[in-house]
């Protein structure tokens, strides 16, 4: 075939698959964002991806873990729709085919997602059709090779029709960005900023003590004390971040309990409400990540509602469900021992970003957030350990998963080119629940230096830590380590993340000049 031809071929199938999605976006913006096809297969290859691509995706990515895989979803499918186009260069019914597979692929991503039903479906089905609408009207254009009518007889052979190429390209590809472009601004009636700002809270009955004075060094580079909610970590699982009214929203609260509740938002907010500054962590952030944040939270004391219900003997683990379908497994006695485990409304004092759960989260001081920090959290049951493992529990990662203690040097920067004299060696440590005793640094593995620590607004948070350092002329290795109060030292010995969380202690090569 001629360089033409296949450029014909390639060029139906992509278009083919860009009237399918447009359709489907249009479709979805009816029935519901997580029904879209590229969001129900993206969110299935979440699921199907092993342990270690996910570690790989956020260790690289970062919190653009979500946008590469959006990207590489795309990649994938241009490849597949250019195979369609080819493909109905030989037989036009290839080409129907291929386009059903891509529907049926959709279909079957979005009605087994968690509280999927049989409408999510009709984005996937409705798209396919009309993409095999588009297909079959590009494909009069393309040539169409000898095929036998009868016995001992041919049809003759046809080129490639440019003109009518041409057109009818320009029409589907005019259908597929007018339904896309449609659908996505319909998907704006689902989104719930204008809710989040109308929002009043309440006053906290019990309001967060003043920060102690010297809580923040506010040394240049040196990470704050109160993360910026802009600047806040992000890891879920989600494609689309949830939409839930907080008129809608309820919280159900069953299983092995003696009395049931079912709370809604005004339930929530007209209960005695704390406010505390707490320190959270992601279990994949590596030595030396960023994957951790300190924030002022208000919220619902879990443990008053946990009272109410009285779980039952042997419900020691609580399940904790988002809009999504999420779950994650606490345990209870954590939750009951006094530390401030709450259902939080609020960050920094305005409710919480949609990214980070609006308009409920759960939030546990001391547990990596896998166990413990599901956000958009819309159903709590008591079980046990033995009878439900959650999302991450059945991909490997440990039940248990109190945050480790952890130190990191924010300055100087990896690879800093620096000049001699005094400068400062300076950086964060955190043992949730346990608080930080002491850091200690050295320089090119010589005797370790004691940091001085910023004061300590409580065990739950973070600390500030800097040193003086006579910094001399060459390359040096500086490496930090933390003890809490419990005396133990993180140890020297690097682990990655999985199963409970990294430990050793972080360093940083830098050149005096």
């Amino acid at each position: 075939m001629r360089i033409a031809t296949w450029l014909a071929g390639a060029l139906t199938g992509i278009i083919a698959a860009a009237v399918a999605l447009g359709v489907a976006e249009l479709i979805a913006s009816a029935v519901g964002p997580r029904s879209s096809p590229v969001i129900a297969v993206g969110a299935g290859f979440i699921d199907l991806t092993p342990r270690p691509v996910k570690d790989f995706a956020i260790r690289t990515f970062g919190e653009n873990d979500k946008n590469a895989l959006l990207i590489g979803t795309g990649a994938l499918l241009v490849a597949f729709a250019v195979v369609i186009g080819l493909l109905t260069l030989r037989r036009r019914r290839y080409g129907v085919a291929g386009v059903a597979l891509f529907g049926l692929i959709g279909v079957v991503a979005a009605v087994t997602r968690p509280s999927a039903g049989l409408v999510d479906a009709l984005p996937s089905l409705i798209g396919a059709g009309a993409g095999i609408a588009a297909l079959l009207l590009l494909a009069r254009a393309l040539p169409r090779p000898a095929e036998p009518v009868a016995e001992g007889q041919e049809a003759a052979p046809t080129g490639l029709d440019r003109r009518r190429f041409l057109l009818t390209s320009g029409a589907s590809l005019a259908v597929a960005v007018a339904a896309g472009g449609v659908g996505r601004a319909l998907f704006k009636r689902f989104d719930v900023s204008a809710a989040r700002e109308a929002l009043k809270l309440p006053a906290p009955t019990s309001p967060a003590p003043a920060l102690p004075s010297g809580v923040d060094l506010k040394i240049r580079e040196l990470t704050p004390f109160t993360t910026r909610n802009a600047d806040f970590y992000r890891v879920d699982t989600v494609l689309v971040l949830p939409q839930v009214e907080p008129d809608d929203w309820q919280l159900r609260i069953h299983g092995r309990v003696a009395n049931p509740m079912t709370l809604s938002f005004d339930d929530l907010l007209r209960r005695d409400l704390i406010e505390r500054d707490i320190t959270i962590a992601c279990v994949s952030n590596e030595v030396g990540g960023d994957l951790a944040g300190n924030a002022r939270w208000l919220g619902a004391p879990l443990k008053a509602l946990l009272d109410e219900v009285r779980p039952e003997p042997g419900a020691d683990q609580i399940v904790s469900k988002s809009a999504d379908g999420w779950t994650c497994g606490t345990p209870t006695a954590l939750c009951r021992d006094g530390r401030d485990a709450m259902l939080a409304v609020a960050m920094n004092g305005v409710p919480l970003p949609v990214a980070h759960g609006f308009p409920v989260r759960m939030i546990v001081p001391g547990l990596y957030g896998y166990v413990s920090a599901t956000k958009w959290v819309v159903d709590l049951e008591l079980t046990s350990f033995g009878d439900f493992d959650p999302y991450w529990i059945r991909r490997g990662w440990a039940k248990q998963a109190p945050i480790k203690t952890a130190s990191r040097i924010d300055t100087p920067r990896q690879s800093a080119k620096l000049r001699k004299g005094t400068l400062a060696v300076a950086g964060v440590a955190w043992a949730q629940h346990r608080g930080v005793d002491k850091v200690e640094v050295r320089v090119d593995r010589g005797p370790w230096q004691p940091a001085t620590l910023a004061a300590e607004a409580n065990t739950e948070t973070w600390r500030q830590w800097r040193w003086e350092w006579l910094a001399e002329s060459g390359p040096h290795t500086l490496e930090c380590r933390a003890t809490d109060r419990t005396g133990a030292t993180q140890p020297e010995e690097r682990q990655p993340p999985f199963p409970d969380g990294a430990t050793g202690w972080h360093s940083v090569v830098v050149t005096v000049e």
